[in-house]
């Protein structure tokens, strides 16, 4: 998977891009066809507190969808975590609906060709 990390308004430390790719990677272990990620960190801009939370939007592109989760925490690490759990939840919700439907594909692909031999077995009598 190919992930792009933006830092909004700020530079950010090598560590904290490490820690992103990793935890997202794994990611790939409960769905193989991620095709890409990004990432965006900003701070809140709230007023009203001292102390800004920070902000981890995270988009993945998988085919023909794409997964957004927006999570806020008081470090970017614990909006990873967060963002990775709600990503782990649309991933396996969409991975079930997609075998669903080539389910669906696939025993009416096999209705259809067992009642296609059978006309042709009648017309050749």
């Amino acid at each position: 998977m190919r992930l792009q990390v933006h830092a909004i308004h700020f530079d950010a430390d090598s560590k904290l891009l490490e820690f992103i790719e990793k935890k997202l990677g794994k990611l790939e272990t409960f769905y193989d066809r991620i095709t890409s990620g990004e990432v965006y960190l900003r701070l809140d801009k709230s007023e009203s507190s001292k102390v800004k939370n920070k902000v981890v939007e995270v988009k993945i592109n998988v085919p023909n969808a794409e997964l957004f989760v927006k999570e806020s925490g008081r470090s970017f690490e614990e909006g990873t975590d967060l963002a990775l759990e709600a990503l782990k939840i649309q991933i396996k919700k969409y991975k079930a609906k997609r075998q669903d439907v080539e389910n669906r594909t696939i025993k009416d692909a096999t209705t259809n060709g067992a009642e296609v031999a059978e006309e042709i077995e009648i017309e050749e009598i």
